[in-house]
């Protein structure tokens, strides 16, 4: 089973990247080949023999990250699974290619798998950062309804059946706008606590466009993906929890612009997930009303 990596980069992080890189050759197994991704940035010095895109401006991160599956081809063709790192993340064992490779050959329904993220430094893992409702213990690996973006493995089968990342997301959502794609077409999903991804403990609202992107892929996702009698449903509880979470003034006017700018803009192609994967994904325990 060929296993590739997709790093995307916008050239600020130049150590972290070549540690990252350093980390990925060193998997046991077969070679993991890499593409890095220049997102609107050139790409500093690499070894040998990985590919390389530069993009001339940023697109965003699920843009950025298709840029990374076209470079292994169609669809990421030429390999069987696909990686997807931060570049300021460093693989903490040697063994996580191999054992993506035991997972995926295990289980020809599985389709992605998300790491563990821990802090290099305490190996605390936060909340958020545990796919799934019940997030109080994170060693405890299960099958989940959603993966994290820049630590997870992907079956490239999965992106010829269902497609890729939503490129006009740019920044939020994205990962569970492909999970309930991909859970629609018949694939699972499991978080493994014993692949681990360090990664420095950051907040999300670090970045500018935090809250308004949040909230308008928020109702993409939903308008995209729901079917029509759960939309309602399913941003109604959202709005609620976020004014229950009483986020600052701008933060707010940010969120309630983007949630504005979600229903007035195009969301892309419509395509309701079937009740019966509304059933799949209540089972799981995350129903998609919350």
């Amino acid at each position: 089973m060929k296993v590739g990596a997709v790093i995307i980069t916008m050239g600020n992080r130049p150590e972290e990247l070549r540690a990252l890189l350093d980390s990925v050759a060193k998997q046991d197994g077969d070679p993991v080949e890499i593409a890095v991704v220049g997102n609107g940035s050139p790409l500093p010095e690499l070894p040998e023999g990985i590919r390389t895109v530069e993009l001339p401006e940023n697109v965003g991160i699920p843009a950025g990250r298709n840029a990374g599956i076209e470079a292994f081809g169609p669809g990421g063709r030429d390999v069987d699974v696909l990686l997807f790192l931060d570049d300021d993340g460093l693989l903490a064992g040697e063994d996580t290619a191999e054992l993506c490779r035991q997972a995926f050959a295990a289980d020809p329904r599985l389709g992605i798998i998300s790491f563990r993220i821990a802090d290099p430094d305490t190996g605390e893992t936060q909340r958020r950062h545990v796919p799934r409702l019940r997030a109080a213990d994170p060693m405890r690996s299960s099958r989940v309804t959603t993966f994290l973006g820049g630590a997870n493995a992907v079956r490239t089968t999965v992106f010829a059946e269902v497609g890729g990342l939503p490129d006009d997301f740019f920044y939020a959502h994205e990962e569970t706008d492909l999970a309930w794609r991909a859970l629609d077409a018949g694939w699972l999903i499991d978080y493994r606590s014993d692949m681990v991804l360090f990664h420095p403990t950051t907040a999300p609202a670090r970045h500018a466009v935090y809250h308004r992107m949040v909230a308008r892929n928020r109702v993409w996702l939903a308008r995209r993906n729901l079917p029509a009698p759960l939309v309602p449903v399913y941003l109604g509880v959202w709005f609620l929890l976020t004014l229950v979470r009483r986020p600052s003034r701008p933060a707010l006017r940010a969120w309630l612009g983007g949630f504005k700018e979600g229903w007035v803009s195009p969301c892309g192609p419509r395509r309701p997930m079937k009740w019966a994967t509304v059933w799949r994904l209540t089972r799981l325990g995350r129903p998609p009303v919350i």
